[in-house]
């Protein structure tokens, strides 16, 4: 059996969980196995069964009240216990925050390999061997293993969603986490910010030096609100104060995979293209044209930001009939 960590939060199912799951179909057909979930938490059976959607035919749901807030320890206690009890020998995770703090625990739990980030399915006639990326997504690397068990977390924005519609049912299991599995908790989760999480956005407008101050960052929130997009921002930016530091994207700072990364002002050093290489298409909007930015980017427009970003903000409101 493929087992997928079926994530639920703030009411819905996320992209990237939606990913996992076409992936963990995607492997259970390779093995000629069936693919299942385990939903930790309570959640509804009527979200649960929407699974079905991308070929997950059961979700072993695990209700404790104890489990409501995510707490790593006992996350990984209940998927583990769920995998050992229906004998899977895959165990997949979206890679999200949740996911990649529960499955290096599930692998030590249950005896198994890890592999982290992939990108594809792996050649399963071959060691299990994996494809991820390697050297800041400069690079990638294959990765094997000999163990019958195997935790993958697929990484955010390589795989791409699919509808396998199948009928889902939903099993409860009992299971009542140990008081050790809550050694350490999260008491309260502060929001950096209000708006659409970096991490979890599709679309993403960051700016960097080019901006000459902060002063100037109303064009860039105004463009981000008029497409619906996060706000990001260079390194130096953050560090002179110009942005909070929740915002920093780059190699010190959050790695983000967005279907559009728009980088206005940026000049692309390469500490800063190891936390957006992996967006799906990047627009670079830069004075220099002979910015590293250039160099990876999918579109490019070569000119002064001041002219270039208020002409962009009026097409796009002219197209949405916005005044």
């Amino acid at each position: 059996m493929v087992l997928l960590f079926a994530e639920y939060s703030e009411g819905h199912f996320k992209k990237a969980v939606l990913e996992a799951a076409t992936y963990a179909f995607d492997l259970a057909q390779a093995l000629g196995t069936e693919c299942a979930a385990v939903s930790v938490g309570q959640v509804s059976d009527e979200a649960l069964k929407t699974l079905g959607q991308y070929g997950i035919s059961k979700v072993y749901k695990v209700a404790s009240e104890k489990l409501n807030n995510f707490t790593n320890t006992a996350f990984a206690a209940a998927i583990s216990a769920v995998a050992e009890q229906k004998g899977a020998k895959a165990i997949v995770f979206a890679q999200s925050y949740n996911g990649r703090a529960v499955a290096p625990r599930v692998a030590v739990k249950t005896g198994a390999a890890a592999f982290s980030g992939v990108i594809q399915l792996p050649d399963t006639a071959n060691a299990f061997a994996n494809i991820r990326l390697a050297f800041s997504g400069k690079g990638v690397e294959e990765v094997k293993s000999s163990k019958d068990k195997v935790v993958i977390s697929v990484k955010t924005n390589s795989y791409k969603v699919t509808e396998n519609p199948v009928s889902c049912t939903v099993e409860n299991v009992d299971f009542n986490p140990s008081d050790a599995s809550f050694d350490t908790i999260a008491k309260e989760i502060v929001k950096a910010a209000d708006g659409i999480s970096l991490t979890e956005a599709d679309l993403v407008v960051s700016a960097g030096r080019g901006m000459k101050g902060p002063e100037n960052w109303g064009m860039i929130e105004e463009l981000a609100t008029l497409i619906g997009a996060a706000t990001a921002c260079s390194k130096p930016t953050a560090d002179m104060g110009w942005r909070p530091h929740h915002e920093h994207v780059g190699q010190t700072g959050i790695q983000i995979a967005p279907n559009l990364y728009i980088a206005i002002g940026i000049s692309g050093a390469i500490q800063h293209l190891a936390g957006v290489s992996s967006s799906k298409t990047i627009v670079v909007i830069n004075k220099d044209n002979e910015a590293p930015f250039f160099k990876i980017a999918d579109y490019g427009i070569v000119g002064d930001l001041f002219d270039v970003v208020p002409k962009l903000i009026q097409s796009i409101k002219k197209i949405k009939g916005v005044t």
